[in-house]
């Protein structure tokens, strides 16, 4: 059971409130990957061309980095600041972030992305 796509669980996300496997199925949900669990497989039927073919299983955005740039690059450059224009961010305080931070603000900037081109909220 996924947490509602809202800006209150962006901020979760940011502040570490949502755990690392949920953040992850968040953003495999969004991009259209689905789990059976019948077969126990990935089906990733619904997914961007791009992403399926690099990605036919869903990655890991918090433990992998390219992925993680993957998704920056997909969020439109009108988009990328939108945890500091919509949600007021102002990003972590310098040596009080690691790359878990930094993974975790893309995620849930993508989020922000997906619920702005799609309108949800």
């Amino acid at each position: 059971m996924l947490p509602p796509l809202t800006k209150e669980t962006i901020w979760d996300i940011l502040n570490k409130k949502i755990d690392d496997r949920t953040c992850n199925e968040l953003i495999w949900h969004y991009l259209g990957y689905r789990y059976n669990a019948e077969t126990d497989t990935w089906d990733n039927s619904e997914v961007e061309e791009s992403w399926r073919t690099e990605y036919p299983q869903p990655p890991d955005f918090i433990a992998n980095r390219p992925p993680n740039v993957k998704l920056t690059r997909s969020i439109p450059k009108e988009n990328k600041q939108l945890l500091k224009e919509d949600l007021g961010f102002q990003g972590y305080k310098i040596g009080e972030f690691s790359p878990l931070e930094t993974r975790r603000a893309t995620m849930a900037n993508w989020l922000l992305n997906y619920m702005k081109i799609n309108d949800l909220g």
